[in-house]
């Protein structure tokens, strides 16, 4: 089935005054991905996004995420939104750009919403996991959305040092880059955790923002902490000495998926 519209030639032209937003819930696969944000002669999600849209509603409309995810980086539960002159409903929006998507990518919710919303700025807090595969041998189809580590992992202290985390601290020490834009190291963590079942050890956070590769360094320090090269002290010391990559080098991409993006008030009370 091929998806049509009836857009007219002023739908497709329509001016921003007179365009609707729409919000979307996405799904992807990164391993094939240079990240979200455009990057010129490579495959990216948004520019993957905005060739959908196009074919879809004949519109060239820019797309903007709540997060913008690295290269290799999931996302379960990524937002963004866009604008559009189209009248197409949600639930069209919804089927016809998985129908024009990569298999690697899907829509999996569509809502419209107020054209002052900013999916960024109203954004309260983000949900992330990374996952560690505790395993002597290889795991053909684990591997590739986690990251294996072949020694015992004590899950105790790397717990204790997780609640570290929790609260308003400055966390250079745990970006890899502090980018230019960044005015400040300070992030809120609203919670932070691991959890074991059976091989599989899995990493979550939620904080009201994330430095670049906050997530997978944080990852990294409690592997080591897990594995007895760091202690609990020494994690601690890390945190509080605010120097931007002293937590050491990055777990790979493959690991971390954006779970969630959580707003004042839940999209899914707008479907």
């Amino acid at each position: 089935m091929i998806f049509t519209t009836a857009t007219t030639e002023a739908e497709k032209m329509g001016s921003l005054s007179t365009a609707n937003k729409i919000a979307l819930v996405m799904e992807y696969d990164g391993t094939h991905y240079y990240g979200f944000q455009l990057q010129r002669n490579q495959p990216t999600i948004q520019g993957e996004i905005e060739k959908a849209l196009w074919r879809l509603t004949g519109e060239k409309r820019r797309v903007v995420a709540s997060s913008r995810t690295d290269a290799g980086v999931h996302a379960k539960g990524q937002v963004i939104s866009f604008r559009t002159g189209s009248r197409l409903s949600p639930q069209t929006f919804v089927n016809g750009l998985n129908y024009y998507l990569p298999k690697d990518i899907a829509v999996k919710a569509a809502c419209g919403v107020a054209d002052s919303f900013n999916i960024r700025r109203e954004a309260v807090s983000r949900e992330y996991s990374y996952n560690i595969l505790s395993s002597s041998t290889r795991s053909p189809i684990r591997e590739g959305f986690s990251y294996r580590v072949p020694g015992y992992l004590d899950i105790e202290t790397m717990n204790r040092a997780c609640q570290t985390l929790v609260g308003e601290h400055d966390f250079a020490s745990f970006a890899s880059n502090i980018r230019g834009e960044e005015k400040s190291t300070v992030r809120r963590v609203y919670r932070a955790g691991v959890e074991k079942s059976g091989d599989l050890i899995v990493f979550s956070i939620v904080a009201n923002a994330f430095l670049r590769h906050q997530v997978r360094s944080t990852a990294g320090a409690l592997v080591r902490v897990g594995l007895g090269k760091m202690s609990f002290d020494e994690f601690q010391a890390v945190m509080e000495a605010r120097k931007p990559g002293l937590a050491g080098p990055t777990l790979p991409a493959r690991g971390l998926c954006l779970m969630r993006v959580n707003y004042p008030h839940p999209f899914e009370e707008q479907l």
